[in-house]
């Protein structure tokens, strides 16, 4: 220790001395690293910024009407993209409302098959409707998956069966879709003409693997047998976990209809029914006087759904009904419509297991058939204001000329456009 202190003693200043040298080190440092000094740098760039200011000043003033025009171009830019983003808000809009929708299926799902629950108070319980989606299996079909992720929008896409008997119909539908701004709107091309068709007009389309069964069909028979096959064709698109809006090729697109399905139920269909009991149902009393006091007996009625236009959620019980009606098409020549609603309606009995799908029935003046159209529609003044969201042809033979007429009332405003054709068929 008294070595130590002795040391000490004898250098009192070398730590001063230490620093003197440290920063003569620094000086030299930086003398070599900055040259002009640490502020010569930046009243450099701010006399450049002045000068290149000064001279837009002077050019703006000499050059005035190519700025002008230069600020206008920029001007019908920033527009552009403003009208993009607007674009990209509304799409972000529906996708949070479908995905908040989604959430509170999932939650109900959740609750009823979690765990066991007790039943709330009187007035408070709502069973489930919403069945879980299926898991995606893109080995069904890599092609159709690849396909699909461009067309599809929020995993939805409307799909069309055609082939080249029907191509002026598919014409005006697809002129319909367009002027409506649907992208997800994909045409199963059943034979070459139409795969033609869709490349030259830039639709979307698929053509499918070669199958000499059920192409046959397809390139050869009429709306009946091309409306059998899509039960068979719909069933790849659930299975890859899309939604799919079916739309027969004799149906015209006034709006989205993607912005007014409720995707509650398994089976979302538009009726054939043409007013407000035919369409949602209602109580019929059927009378048979031999039974006296027991005559009237109470049957509950509803028009059918449409079998060409209906929305199908990606779940097990929509894979189920389309395999039991390709099934029974396959054994039998009955009619599609007929067998997809039996498979829908007719419940569980001794023998027979029925189908446990949810079902919904379409807004009928939203999604309307033509029976409403020409019978009623067409004749009140009110609900001649309504613009509905679909328009099919399905209860009239001559389809196209009345296609042609629904565009020229509800399009270009022809008010007379309607009134030369009868209700019926006649």
């Amino acid at each position: 220790m008294l070595v130590r202190r002795d040391k000490t003693k004898l250098f009192p200043g070398s730590r001063i001395a230490i620093a003197i040298l440290v920063g003569i080190l620094l000086g030299c440092i930086c003398t070599i690293l900055f040259p002009n000094g640490f502020f010569s740098s930046r009243s450099s760039s701010v006399h450049e910024r002045l000068s290149k200011s000064t001279s837009k000043v002077g050019s703006v003033s000499c050059e005035s009407p190519e700025r002008i025009t230069m600020l206008k171009t920029d001007f019908a830019l920033i527009s552009e993209k403003n009208a993009e983003l607007r674009k990209q808000v509304r799409e972000l809009t529906e996708k949070v409302r479908l995905a908040e929708q989604g959430s509170e299926n999932a939650r109900k799902q959740v609750l009823v098959l979690g765990s066991e629950i007790k039943a709330g108070p009187f007035g408070t319980v709502k069973s489930l409707r919403t069945n879980p989606t299926v898991v995606p299996d893109e080995s069904v079909n890599p092609r159709l998956a690849k396909l699909l992720e461009k067309v599809a929008i929020n995993k939805e896409v409307i799909v069309v069966l055609a082939n080249s008997n029907v191509k002026q119909m598919l014409e005006l539908q697809i002129a319909s879709v367009k002027r409506v701004g649907v992208q997800n709107y994909l045409v199963v091309a059943l034979d070459d003409s139409i795969e033609n068709f869709c490349k030259s007009n830039e639709v979307a389309y698929y053509k499918r693997d070669p199958d000499k069964a059920v192409d046959t069909v397809g390139e050869n028979g009429d709306n009946h047998a091309v409306s059998g096959l899509k039960f068979r064709v719909l069933r790849e698109f659930l299975q890859l976990g899309y939604g799919v809006l079916l739309s027969d090729v004799d149906i015209l697109f006034f709006q989205n209809p993607f912005s007014h399905l409720y995707r509650d139920s398994d089976v979302e269909s538009m009726s054939d029914g043409h007013d407000n009991e035919t369409a949602y149902g209602f109580n019929d009393v059927f009378d048979e006087p031999s039974m006296g006091w027991a005559r009237y007996a109470h049957t509950m009625r509803i028009w059918v759904f449409n079998s060409g236009f209906f929305y199908l959620r990606p779940t097990l019980p929509s894979i189920d009904l389309l395999d039991r009606v390709a099934d029974t098409l396959s054994k039998s020549e009955a009619w599609d419509q007929a067998v997809f609603n039996e498979q829908l309606f007719f419940p569980s009995h001794p023998g027979y297991t029925g189908l446990h799908a949810s079902k919904r029935v379409m807004d009928m003046y939203e999604f309307m058939n033509s029976k409403t159209l020409f019978k009623t529609v067409r004749k009140n003044q009110e609900l001649k204001k309504l613009k509905p969201v679909i328009i099919h042809l399905n209860y009239h033979p001559d389809k196209l000329e009345r296609m042609q007429a629904v565009v020229e009332f509800y399009v270009n405003g022809k008010q007379d456009a309607l009134d030369s054709f009868p209700d019926g068929s006649e």
